[in-house]
């Protein structure tokens, strides 16, 4: 399956069980509870880890598909803007662009 392909996928099966596929701000409340959710898996070593990664993507795609926005795309353009990136490091040792 493609990108694509799997956001189709998500917002059919939205669709399919009545959940919500058109308040966007509902949608990031649910992205920021399933990275809790995975940050608090990955923090105490559940099992539960990857499942919870799952979510995150989930959840991200199905933005995204509502949205419109081929995700796939924007992320390969995005890789490649990163490698022309310079970086500095800050005051405190951080990378930041420039």
């Amino acid at each position: 399956m493609t990108l694509q392909e799997i956001q189709r996928e998500i917002l059919e099966n939205k669709r399919r069980h009545g959940f919500n596929t058109t308040n966007i701000e509902q949608e990031f409340c649910y992205l920021y509870g399933e990275v809790s959710e995975a940050y608090d898996a990955y923090y105490k070593q559940k099992d539960t880890f990857p499942e919870e990664l799952a979510d995150v993507a989930i959840f991200l795609l199905g933005i995204a598909e509502i949205k419109g926005v081929d995700l796939q795309k924007e992320i390969e353009k995005k890789i490649q803007k990163n490698k022309s990136r310079t970086y500095k490091f800050n005051d405190i040792g951080k990378p930041v662009h420039s």
